[in-house]
C-alpha cells in the first residue's frame, strides 16, 4: 500500500449528490446504468455510467445520496461521456455496491 499525504488526499474531490435519473445503457460493453446526479448548485447535474445492475434496479436507485469523485477528466464511454466516478465497493462476487450518505446533507457537500 503506497502511503499518501494529507495534501495527495486534498486533490481528490468527492462529493455528495442525489440520483435524478437512472437510465439503462444496452450500448455499453458489460451491464451498465446511465445515471444523472444533482451535485447541487455549484456543480450542478453531471453523468456517469456505472456498472451496479448485479445489486440494484434502476426503481431503487433514485433518490439515493451517493458520493462520486467529481474531478476526473471526462471519459468517453462508446457515444456517452462520463462526467464523474460514481464510488462504490466490490462484494465477495465481484459487484459493485456503491457509496451511501446514511444521514442526508446537501447536494455537493465536500468530503472532509
Amino acid at each position: 500500500m503506497d502511503v499518501i499525504n494529507w495534501a495527495d488526499f486534498e486533490k481528490v474531490d468527492l462529493r455528495a449528490g442525489t440520483i435524478i435519473e437512472v437510465l439503462d445503457f444496452p450500448e455499453a460493453k458489460k451491464p451498465a446504468y446511465k445515471v444523472r446526479v444533482d451535485f447541487g448548485e455549484q456543480l450542478g447535474v453531471k453523468t456517469t455510467s456505472a456498472q451496479i445492475t448485479a445489486k440494484y434496479n434502476k426503481e431503487e436507485l433514485l433518490g439515493k445520496q451517493i458520493v462520486g469523485v467529481v474531478n476526473f477528466p471526462k471519459k468517453q464511454i462508446g457515444k456517452f461521456m462520463s462526467e464523474f466516478l460514481l464510488t462504490g465497493f466490490h462484494d465477495e462476487e465481484g459487484n459493485v455496491c456503491i457509496t451511501v450518505v446514511d444521514k442526508k446533507v446537501p447536494d455537493g457537500a465536500k468530503l472532509c
